[in-house]
């Protein structure tokens, strides 16, 4: 969890080195939105008679199981700070980290694409780094699907998080140590996943993912200076928690008393989010994912534009890569200016350069696409 004030910073010794506990509370350290990976993720929404994919072993490819699984990851915001989560089940329970939520029972829950949810937390433990948030404008929506097995050392990992709600982020790695044991007052962590990939500030409480079939791990809870090391409590160990919350919702949530030493102020500019909103449309439309990127464009471009003929409309390009941005303050809104290479197909495949230009705007307190025009450069 980011505190919007300060960072929590926290020590524990693990054998005989001395882990500073850095990502639980640490602040994002935001870059400009041209240096950001933008590895982004589509909107929790169904693609229209799209057939359903059954959960399998089957490897699949490692684009496509980030960006389906990142549809399922979200942003958790409360009067205090914000973190991370995933999506359990079609009910819309979402699964994270208790000191994320910690004190509380009223949050915003915010998908990919800006869109805004009120959550309550119905589950919440004061010695476990776990709690459920129930998000009624998420129910009917596909969950991550859960590994039954534990993981073991050398498994290929993903850690994913969406620390601003616009912008998810993806860190690689393997399952580097099991059975780790140490405390970040007041949660013991027991029999933990060490991993090779750092928990990204902002990023606690999202899932640690196998990277050949993007089932879930672990949640993601605590991160490392000393080099590249994260730790993920293994969600086999704690299902039955997660489930009794959602069979018996707490009536009465538990005090949890966090310690804290050092704050850091965060400001996230809505320049930097109008520019991410047109590398996320771009982002979408590589990936083949229509419905989302049509999802961004402005009540008034969808009415002129049904989504047939938008998804027609691009169905011959088969990626594009977003060379420069610029984004530029107007009164009402944000122009932003980018330049971007596009593979297309027509009577062969041909890389073809455009200068793009969109207005962005809020609309019904999202940030859209409000209109926009491409020229061949």
């Amino acid at each position: 969890m980011v505190n919007k004030r300060r960072a929590m910073h926290f020590i524990s010794i693990i054998s005989t080195i001395v882990i500073i506990i850095i990502s639980i509370f640490s602040g994002i350290a935001v870059k400009s939105y041209v240096e950001r990976s933008f590895t982004v993720s589509s909107v929790l929404i169904e693609e229209p008679d799209a057939e359903a994919v059954p959960a399998s072993t089957v490897p699949r490819d490692l684009k496509d199981i980030i960006h389906e699984t990142q549809k399922k990851v979200v942003n958790i915001e409360t009067d205090n700070g914000f973190g991370s989560g995933f999506l359990y089940t079609e009910n819309g329970d979402v699964v994270t980290n208790a000191h994320v939520v910690a004190n509380v029972k009223e949050v915003h829950v915010k998908t990919s694409d800006g869109r805004s949810y009120p959550g309550t937390v119905i589950g919440i433990s004061s010695t476990l780094d776990l709690a459920v948030v129930r998000v009624s404008g998420l129910k009917g929506n596909e969950p991550l699907t859960i590994h039954e097995k534990r993981a073991e050392i050398g498994d290929e990992i993903l850690a994913l998080g969406s620390p601003l709600g616009y912008q998810n982020t993806v860190t690689t790695g393997i399952i580097s140590g099991v059975d780790r044991n140490f405390e970040i007052e007041p949660f013991h962590f027991e029999n933990v996943y060490q991993i090779s990939a750092p928990i990204a500030p902002g990023n606690s409480g999202g899932p640690l993912v196998e990277a050949t079939t993007g089932e879930v791990f672990g949640i993601n809870s605590a991160g490392a200076n000393q080099g590249n090391i994260g730790f993920s409590i293994p969600i086999i160990d704690v299902v039955s928690v997660i489930d009794d919350w959602i069979t018996n919702p707490l009536s009465e949530l538990p005090t949890i008393n966090l310690s804290s030493d050092g704050y850091e102020d965060i400001q996230f500019s809505e320049e930097e989010l109008a520019g991410y909103i047109v590398s996320y449309f771009y982002e979408s439309l590589s990936q083949g994912d229509y419905v989302t990127a049509y999802s961004l464009l402005g009540s008034e471009w969808q009415k002129d534009m049904s989504y047939e003929s938008f998804r027609n409309g691009y169905q011959n390009t088969l990626a594009v890569s977003l060379d420069d941005l610029t984004v530029v303050k107007k009164d009402d809104g944000y122009e932003v200016i980018g330049f971007i290479s596009a593979l297309e197909r027509q009577e062969s495949l041909s890389y073809q350069s455009y200068k793009v230009t969109y207005f962005i705007r809020y609309e019904n307190d999202q940030l859209k696409i409000i209109s926009g025009k491409g020229e061949k450069v």
